[in-house]
């Protein structure tokens, strides 16, 4: 375990990634194998289930330290994790003992079949042989809840930085089905358990932010544009009978999606195909918060496979039938893309072929991408069609035009302060617009203010909080700020009924008195008229 919490504190401690990278390589070149199995297990979500209800954890602390309940919440709100909290109050142990990683997964698993008093002499006798940051790390494991900032990206560049494996072959061989008390680490990173030469990926192309005239870039016939759905891009692989779906994250989320795994395996033509992966319905593409419900899920219901259905819109080809395509000129990969679906009749309402839009001038394409909205698209991509699909981006041969954030005017009533860094100023704000009866809120934002402007709120909350919770301020609702956003929906999971996507502070309203703000009658009509508000 103390290896595991050096590893754990060193993460912790870094936002730089090479950091984070060499972190990781050394524990991989350093550990046993089995811990480094629990390592990928834990960092992939194949964690076991809670062996202890919380509750217990909470009452045998105050048991252990003899503090007062009032004094153990307090304690609990000020620091806002019950890991964390536990593992401070807790006295320091009077001996260690090191238990190897592997020790303790096994033991918690077993801990599940026992009594709530064998349960609790084993966690007692574990608290009083841990230090506080062992401690701290055994409460997150016992508890289910362990959670660390290293995306599955970083523990596979880890990984391929330790044994110069290929990162998507790797990618498949930690997220694929396996047992850790039946491979060992060797056999698990080079992939014994699959065969990756039928899945491969290739690494995606894309786009630039257009940051030129569109005169600029030539004749109207040189280039092919499409809209930009907001969805997930991903890469559809059929070959010899075994279909994978990739997405542009390095994720292989085939489960995820059986429709498009049940139209794909129709296909007589082995390929590879990039394209986005939404949600559609009625032959409309619905909002990104809807895809949202069918993501990471384990198991799909019937119901949601009804409410939200997946679609899939090509953009590309990539390879067919073993041939790699990828130097030909997007021109002629459209052209063999087009020949696919059609040999296969694939023109379906939730599997066809990205929209070309036709026009005749440059001045045409600024009124479509303002509407583009009506039709959940993000905006227009532009796409030399003499292109080749390159290995990430290349400027001037794909670009992609948004259409312009939407925003709203709304007033900040909570705070909280930030971490690392920015732990001693309040970075996270909640923000709420009018509704007929007071306010309601909208959005959480953390990012589009100075460091002077946040200093300034800062000390403005010391001086105007009124209530605390935990870590949160309830603060006077008097600063406005302008919040832009890229979409939004009706939402049943939140109090105002819309979700904003990707919300951010756009500027300081120093200049508009809470008179003005948003209502949430004004808010909601960007959903049904995002062009009339």
């Amino acid at each position: 375990m103390k290896q595991f919490s050096q590893l754990i504190n060193s993460l912790e401690i870094t936002n730089k990634t090479n950091a984070k990278l060499d972190a990781l390589v050394n524990f991989f070149e350093t550990a046993l194998d089995k811990d480094k199995l629990w390592l990928i297990a834990l960092f992939t979500g194949k964690r076991p289930k809670r062996p202890v209800k919380t509750s217990l954890l909470k009452q045998w602390c105050i048991e252990e330290t003899g503090l007062p309940e009032w004094l153990f919440l307090e304690s609990y709100s000020t620091v806002g994790d019950l890991g964390e909290t536990l593992s401070l109050l807790l006295p320091e142990p009077s001996n260690t003992i090191d238990k190897p990683l592997h020790i303790y997964m096994d033991e918690l698993k077993q801990l599940s079949t026992k009594s709530d008093d064998e349960k609790k002499a084993y966690v007692l006798n574990a608290w009083r042989h841990l230090d506080t940051q062992q401690r701290f790390i055994f409460n997150k494991l016992i508890g289910g809840s362990f959670r660390i900032g290293v995306s599955k990206k970083t523990l596979v560049n880890a990984l391929s930085k330790l044994t110069n494996i290929d990162a998507n072959q790797l990618m498949h061989s930690i997220i694929g089905q396996w047992d850790i008390n039946s491979i060992s680490f060797e056999d698990l990173i080079n992939g014994s358990h699959i065969n990756y030469d039928n899945s491969k990926p290739y690494p995606f192309c894309l786009a630039y932010s257009l940051e030129k005239n569109l005169d600029e870039l030539g004749s109207v016939s040189d280039w092919q544009v499409e809209y930009k759905w907001d969805g997930i891009r991903g890469q559809i692989v059929k070959r010899n009978n075994e279909i994978y779906i990739w997405s542009r994250g390095e994720e292989l989320v085939t489960k995820q999606f059986p429709e498009l795994v049940e139209i794909v395996s129709t296909i007589k033509e082995d390929f590879v195909l990039d394209g986005e992966i939404l949600a559609v319905k009625d032959q409309s593409v619905l909002l990104f918060n809807d895809l949202q419900k069918r993501l990471n899920r384990k198991t799909i219901s019937k119901k949601l496979l009804q409410d939200v259905p997946i679609g899939f819109f090509a953009y590309d080809i990539l390879e067919i039938n073993d041939e790699d395509l990828r130097a030909k000129s997007l021109q002629f990969r459209r052209k063999t893309l087009e020949k696919l679906f059609s040999d296969n009749q694939l023109s379906k309402p939730n599997f066809k072929l990205s929209e070309v839009i036709q026009f005749d001038k440059w001045e045409e394409l600024d009124a479509i991408r303002n509407e583009a909205r009506l039709h959940n698209s993000e905006g227009l991509m532009l796409k030399q069609k003499q292109s080749e699909y390159h290995v990430g981006r290349k400027k001037g041969d794909w670009w992609k035009w948004k259409v312009d954030p939407l925003t709203i005017d709304a007033v900040m009533i909570y705070a909280q302060k930030g971490s690392g860094r920015r732990s001693s100023k309040y970075t996270d704000y909640t923000f709420a617009v009018k509704t007929e009866d007071g306010l309601v809120t909208v959005a959480k934002a953390y990012s589009g203010l100075t460091n002077d402007e946040i200093t300034e709120i800062s000390r403005w909350v010391n001086k105007n909080a009124i209530e605390k919770f935990g870590p949160v301020r309830t603060v006077k609702p008097e600063l406005v700020f302008e919040i832009a956003f890229e979409g939004i929906a009706f939402s049943k999971r939140h109090k105002s009924g819309v979700a904003l996507r990707f919300p951010r502070i756009k500027r300081w309203r120093k200049d508009k008195p809470v008179s003005e703000i948003d209502t949430i009658e004004t808010v909601k009509r960007l959903i049904t008229n995002p062009l009339d508000v």
